[in-house]
């Protein structure tokens, strides 16, 4: 099952164990359970503390790591792929290996009143599902009130048809869904604690003022804070979630002097990076607003506000929409956004890409293994893929591909999307098209609409900048995707968060904190 090297790894880490801990193997006679119980029985060889016993579960196959403290962390399926690191870190933590969170965390997971059983159903080529079943099993480790149980969607399709499950992670709460998509571990506490963006916002209202306040933590804003820590100024991190639109990138391979890597590996580099210097990470955390009172003031969704001598903006890009009748009431009912995570959802069944760019035909080709067929509308007269993607998607007998469609509407049966109607742009003529899913792809959208008012955008909404990452309002700075940069791309974002951040370095040499004090007019 795991070949001698892996074995070496994971006999490293279980040397880190404390405490015993205890696999408990429902298994049948199917292939995938013959393949757990060899799991189970090679990780139990390579430590004293892990010992194997057998019962009963309402599933099938399945693995519970549970230990001294009555704590319960199910892997229902095979763990292996993303997940393997999951199941490699419920071992630890259940074994007595600190989580790494912080105190604060710690003792919030743990003062939770209740009984709170999660559910959370994955793909194994999900790239964002481990983030969420991690953050999980990390509270189920330290509170034996809370469980989780990790579903393989793929292996237990009667339960995602019954549960009507059409994108992941999909998490449920004691029978009831509780959320769908990327969600972290800050996000869950919010919502299960309700006292926790009170106590975060009177935490953060209470900061000095920073030198360089960055928004924003993908590789803009990570090269941004390096950059300025190096400099030795008071610098903070803003983010929503730190890595931004990366951490739904699979496969990176023109990082350079990177030959391949992925997006959340790439992720958790930089943010490691981040904080090997004094940088000030406030992430779970959303801007809503900019103004100039003296010193920059950053006004938060939580109602806190946090001042500083400069700003840089890189808050990134998010996926653009359709904007048709019937794409928001479906989404997550069969529209989708990221073919790698929600893709084996629809296994067997049809289903359409929109957009015929890189990523439209590269999901395509990737769909094309999984599901019956795939037919990928392009608004334009000709695909923009590269021609190698081109010959590749036109090589495989179950892509079709209609250019010069426009879609104008998603339909469905109020469960699921059961087709989609476009418009030949050619012709005139209306079409219906019988599918599952529909996976959108059709460029990336500026996060800027909260700052419409506050400096100057494009038309369609980037932040313009100077060569210096400048933006309209002295002092403010800008890099990244959200910018009007010609490509965007994780290495050029990464030089134009270290132009800014320069720039923003070299506009506080030349302005005194008395400076500061002047309130300057906004851009209309």
């Amino acid at each position: 099952m795991l070949d001698a090297n892996l074995k070496n790894q994971l006999q490293t880490y279980l040397q880190h164990l404390k405490r015993p801990v205890e696999l408990i193997i429902a298994a049948d006679t199917s292939p995938k359970a013959l393949e757990l119980v060899q799991l189970a029985d090679e990780i139990a060889s390579l430590s004293p503390l892990v010992s194997v016993s057998n019962r009963d579960s309402q599933r099938s196959p399945a693995m519970t790591v549970t230990g001294e403290l009555g704590t319960s962390i199910t892997f229902a399926g095979l763990p292996m792929g993303h997940e393997f690191t999951s199941l490699i870190l419920a071992l630890l933590h259940t074994g007595g290996h600190p989580v790494k969170l912080t105190n604060e965390q710690i003792e919030q997971i743990r003062a939770l009143p209740g009984e709170y059983r999660f559910e959370t159903y994955v793909s194994l080529s999900c790239q964002n599902c481990p983030d969420v079943v991690q953050a999980l099993n990390m509270m189920a480790a330290l509170n034996p009130n809370i469980s989780n149980v990790m579903i393989d969607g793929a292996l237990f399709q009667d339960e995602v048809t019954e549960r009507n499950i059409m994108a992941v992670p999909s998490v449920y709460l004691n029978g009831e869904l509780f959320s769908q998509g990327r969600i972290t571990l800050a996000d869950i506490l919010n919502r299960l604690d309700t006292g926790a963006q009170a106590r975060q916002a009177e935490a953060l209202a209470e900061k000095e003022p920073f030198e360089v306040l960055v928004v924003g933590g993908g590789p803009a804003g990570a090269s941004a804070a390096i950059y300025a820590a190096r400099k030795g100024l008071r610098t903070g991190v803003l983010a929503d979630r730190f890595g931004g639109q990366v951490t739904e990138t699979l496969g990176i391979e023109n990082f350079i002097s990177v030959k391949a890597t992925e997006g959340p590996k790439l992720v958790a580099n930089m943010e490691a990076h981040v904080r090997e210097y004094d940088v000030d990470v406030m992430d779970n955390n959303k801007a809503v607003a900019l103004r100039k009172n003296g010193l920059f003031e950053l006004e938060l969704a939580n109602g806190a506000v946090l001042r500083s001598r400069t700003v840089l903006l890189a808050t990134g890009a998010r996926w653009r929409e359709m904007n048709v009748p019937g794409e928001q009431e479906y989404r997550g009912k069969g529209v989708a956004y990221c073919p790698h995570c929600d893709g084996p959802l629809f296994k067997g069944k049809k289903v359409a890409v929109i957009g015929g760019g890189n990523s439209g035909i590269e999901a395509a080709i990737d769909l094309a293994n999984i599901v019956e067929h795939v037919t990928v509308l392009e608004f334009d007269t000709k695909l923009r893929a590269d021609d190698v993607l081109q010959r590749k998607a036109r090589s495989m007998g179950n892509i079709t591909i209609i250019t010069q469609a426009m879609t104008t509407e998603v339909l469905g049966n109020g469960q699921q999307v059961t087709g989609l109607n476009y418009t030949d742009r050619a012709t005139g003529d209306n079409h219906h098209v019988e599918l599952a899913g529909i996976f959108v792809q059709i460029g990336l959208m500026p996060n800027s609409e909260w700052l419409k008012d506050t400096i100057d955008l494009t038309p369609r909404g980037e932040i313009i900048v100077d060569g210096q990452g400048q933006t309209s309002l002295p002092g403010v700075f800008a890099a990244g995707d959200v910018t009007n940069s010609a490509y965007k791309q994780i290495i050029i974002a990464m030089g134009s968060g270290a132009t800014a951040s320069l720039g923003a370095f070299d506009y506080l040499i030349r302005h005194s904190e008395t400076d500061d004090d002047v309130t300057e007019p906004v851009a209309a």
